[in-house]
């Protein structure tokens, strides 16, 4: 009988060989149970897709556009007339809001990107560059505070910085009558070493006194605003001559940066270069040089650092000298490019404070910040036509950029929202707190 099994001796020996022994997982044969296979190459690669950082940055800014959008919708009069009878016409309310949140994107994209409603290619683009004109203070910026995040510091004296920036070159080259040649270059490096020279004292004081940067930064700042406002105010320093107006001088023709593709095109200028070359600059610090990995150890762990043999004070100075001089750089594409006309406390107009959520959009890598001031000056370039076109204020894009950030400082919450799969350290966190939570239990 071919299903016969053979029977069992006195002392319960079933006479078969011990590979064909019956087990719980497998029949009574001579084949071992078969192992579960892996999952599909694609199921893998599409796993790690999923929970890259890159992804959840892209989709935290999706997430803010949604909301935006709902913001839209909810303070356009059309959409809040037809909500009075939904229930009689329901097509009305639902044309309302698509027509509120199109208008109000395809205006910000039109006034960021490119205007198809006018026939000259030049008028055109000409958003694209004011875009770019927008973002290089921001990416200059942002590059200072997110070389600052590397090293384990928190740079909120992005605005003093600038202040001094200008202030430094506003005393020593604006009352110069130099050739374009030799002005131009130095009020950038006069501005460049004001700010890196307010910046390394933060960076002084914290290494010799152990004083938090944030503190020293936020107070810093007061300094140079209310520094800045008197000497603007002040005959023989930076008030204009012959004026009673709290208001620097002009920038010197000599000292501005002319523009890269004629007077149609007059925000996308000089500094823009400047900042592209800044980024390398960063990038080739953070990634390639000795003194970026010196710099990055003391982010990553201080004490390990100083066991390894650097000078972990000497970092701190470093950095903050490095994150000065590219906030002076903002100031700088600030007074020889944007305000030409003069300066008081205020020229700033928040780049200090906006480079910040730069640096956290780009994950404080260089690529990542210069691609995040671009999104960030689109959307100032943009804000302008959607409140001149549609009506929508301009506040509705500053939600947006708060809402951005948000997001991108809470990952888990992008990652429920989209149900994407859990990143490995979430994963891991998981886990602990239940082996922890097994422990406390036994």
């Amino acid at each position: 009988m071919s299903g016969h099994i053979p029977s069992t001796g006195a002392n319960g020996d079933s006479g078969l060989p011990p590979e064909q022994l019956p087990t719980a997982s497998g029949p009574l044969t001579g084949h071992t149970p078969a192992e579960t296979p892996a999952p599909p190459r694609t199921n893998q690669f599409l796993t790690e897709l999923l929970r890259s950082s890159w992804i959840t940055t892209v989709l935290a800014v999706v997430a803010a556009m949604i909301v935006g959008g709902i913001l839209m919708a909810a303070t356009n009069d059309q959409v809040r007339t037809t909500s009075a009878y939904f229930f009689a016409r329901p097509g009305d309310m639902l044309a309302a809001i698509w027509n509120s949140v199109y208008g109000g994107y395809e205006a910000l994209f039109r006034g960021a990107v490119f205007n198809s409603r006018v026939a000259d290619f030049g008028a055109q683009i000409r958003p694209l560059t004011n875009t770019l004109g927008f973002a290089a203070p921001l990416i200059a910026a942002g590059l200072g505070v997110a070389l600052a995040f590397r090293v384990g510091l928190f740079n909120i004296g992005g605005r003093g910085q600038i202040l001094i920036a200008c202030a430094f070159a506003g005393l020593v080259t604006f009352n110069l009558d130099l050739p374009m040649i030799i002005q131009l270059p130095l009020t950038l490096i006069v501005g460049i070493a004001g700010g890196a020279l307010w910046g390394g004292i933060v960076g002084l004081l914290k290494a010799r006194t152990g004083a938090h940067e944030v503190i020293l930064t936020i107070m810093l700042n007061y300094v140079a605003y209310y520094l800045v406002t008197w000497m603007v105010r002040t005959p023989g320093l930076l008030q204009r001559p012959a004026g009673d107006q709290p208001i620097s001088s002009a920038t010197p023709a000599n000292a501005q940066f002319p523009e890269l593709f004629g007077p149609q095109f007059p925000l996308l200028d000089l500094g823009f270069v400047f900042v592209i070359a800044a980024t390398v600059f960063v990038w080739w610090l953070m990634e390639r040089s000795s003194l970026g990995f010196r710099l990055r150890a003391v982010g990553e762990n201080p004490h390990a650092a100083r066991a390894a043999g650097i000078s972990v004070p000497r970092m701190y100075v470093y950095a903050m000298l490095f994150a000065g001089g590219l906030a002076g750089l903002a100031g700088m594409n600030q007074i020889q490019g944007a305000v030409t006309t003069g300066f008081d406390g205020l020229i700033d107009s928040g780049i200090g404070f906006d480079a910040i959520t730069v640096a956290l959009l780009g994950r404080s890598r260089p690529w990542g910040v210069f691609a995040a001031g671009i999104l960030f000056g689109a959307l100032k370039s943009g804000s302008f036509t959607m409140q001149a076109s549609q009506g929508i204020p301009v506040d509705i894009v500053l939600v947006v950029q708060a809402l951005i950030v948000l997001f991108i400082a809470a990952p888990p919450l992008v990652r429920t929202i989209f149900f994407l799969p859990k990143s490995e350290a979430e994963r891991a966190a998981k886990d602990r707190a239940k082996a922890a939570k097994k422990a406390v239990a036994a």
